[in-house]
């Protein structure tokens, strides 16, 4: 999820932000930063603005003590570890039952699974190409690979990819892919892709480019044309975003196309990366939606495996061309395999997780909980514009988005993800009508006392989401 503190890809800060203080100095309760926004949105409007970072873990951790030399016989030890994990076991509950702001699916049941963990399976190396390390679950891999690569319609002696360690590293690898295939390219992002675009350009020292966005979050096209034709004599990589980090925008693929296309690039002078954490895999199921196909020009495409699908392991799944990753595959003896990862050892326990989930849904399963969302997203939109509360829910998403809450600790409570001056839920298979109830009917009580004069006064959220989903008295 994007968040915290974004630098620009050409090197030069957002803004500036004060240092952090040393662990042993930090304070227990949130750390307030100022920073200054170059956000997108209409003109690129730059304000200054705090952000409140999380409470220091030091305050709260869980001490590691080396064992008395008559602990095997007491066994006060033991039932001491079975003591806290029990109390963490009730924090896991209770804060899987007030989570609402990050995508991730938490309804699964992988039971059937545990058998497995007894054994430490690792699929170093190439996902093809077995290593000499016998315990991993390549042919799981494989499996969901070829279902992946069926949904965006590659053919199984034309792709290549992996099952990643989360998001981040399949937006690291479509990067890489890119600058490998055009190492002169310069990345094009828009302003309100995630963070790790950003992190990828500062990674690899490539040059990029801030793309401004429309007030949904989507790209601005024209803002891109005017930016591709001051760079028109090198190649361009381009990030695509299937579904944006706080807006749940998703880009025009085949504008972006279109436009690179009308400018004069030829489809083996510019690669586009596809970004899809979340909406990558639910947008397939969405009647009307626009396809994200390699049967257009885009050379690779990531989804995040702990998001729709649901996976207690953060993961992800990364498709590209077989004809792109010879440019960076390495063959390596030690392994008798090649190296063509961003990771070496990989979690061979996330394949069998995934395959098992696609194997009891489907792509029928899926199509239904899709529908689920969509549908339970525009009911807690329609419930939040009832109470007089801005908010706005791009077609194809199911991230609502509305005016932050005033109470730092609620939104800790539900856990939201929060930017400037707007907060969003993201409404996920696991998210009922009934929890959406239970949230708002909290929000609406804690709404009122934040208003002391007690006459509700929506502020103004305009810029952010627009006059028409903003509900102060200027825009009502």
């Amino acid at each position: 999820m994007a968040g915290g503190l974004q630098m620009l890809c050409n090197g030069d800060s957002n803004g500036k932000v004060e240092s952090l203080p040393l662990p042993q100095e930090m304070p227990s309760e949130s750390l307030s930063l100022v920073t200054e926004n170059g956000g997108g949105g209409e003109g690129g409007r730059k304000e200054k603005r705090e952000i409140v970072l999380g409470r220091n873990v030091h305050m709260m951790c869980h001490a590691v003590t080396e064992p008395e030399e008559d602990d095997e016989v007491t066994g006060e030890r033991e039932a001491h570890m079975a003591s806290v994990l029990a109390r963490y076991r009730r924090s896991l509950v209770e804060r899987t039952k007030h989570h609402l702001g990050y995508p991730y699916n938490l309804d699964f049941d992988y039971g059937a699974l545990a058998q497995l963990q007894h054994f430490s399976i690792n699929n170093l190396g190439d996902p093809f190409i077995e290593s000499n390390y016998g315990v991993h679950s390549r042919q799981f891999e494989v499996g969901v690979l070829d279902w992946f690569a069926h949904l965006w319609e590659l053919e199984k002696n034309e792709y290549w990819g992996y099952i990643t360690n989360c998001g981040t590293e399949g937006n690291l690898h479509g990067i890489l892919v890119g600058r490998e295939v055009f190492p002169d390219g310069i990345l094009y992002a828009s302003r309100e892709s995630h963070y790790s675009l950003f992190k990828a350009a500062r990674m690899y020292r490539m040059e990029c480019v801030k793309v401004d966005t429309l007030i949904s979050g989507e790209i601005d096209c024209a803002d891109f044309r005017t930016k591709l034709l001051q760079n028109r004599d090198k190649p361009a990589i381009v990030n695509v975003n299937i579904g944006t980090t706080v807006k749940g925008a998703v880009d025009d693929l085949d504008l972006v196309i279109k436009t690179l296309e009308e400018i004069g690039y030829k489809h083996d002078q510019f690669y586009i990366h596809c970004d899809g954490a979340l909406f990558g895999l639910m947008m397939p199921f969405v009647k009307r939606a626009p396809k994200v196909t390699f049967k257009k020009p885009i050379g690779s495409v990531s989804v995040s495996g702990h998001k729709f699908v649901g996976c207690p392991m953060p993961c992800g799944v990364q498709i590209t061309r077989l004809e792109h990753i010879n440019a960076l595959s390495r063959n390596v003896e030690y392994l008798a395999s090649r190296d063509t990862t961003i990771m070496g050892s990989r979690n061979g326990h996330a394949p069998i997780f995934l395959w098992y989930t696609l194997n009891r849904k489907g792509y029928r399963g899926f199509q239904k909980e899709v529908q689920k969302c969509l549908r339970n997203a525009h009911y807690l939109k329609d419930r939040l514009q009832a109470e007089g509360i801005g908010a706005m829910l791009n077609e194809l998403s199911s991230t609502v988005v509305f005016e932050r809450p005033r109470d730092e600790e609620f939104i800790r409570r539900w856990q939201l993800a929060c930017q400037g001056n707007i907060a969003h839920v993201v409404v996920m298979p696991n998210v009922t009508v009934e929890k959406l109830d239970y949230f708002m009917n909290e929000l609406i009580q804690k709404r009122s006392s934040w208003f002391h004069d007690g006459k509700i006064q929506a502020p103004c959220i305009a810029a952010d989401i627009g006059q028409e989903n903003c509900t102060c008295i200027q825009h009502s």
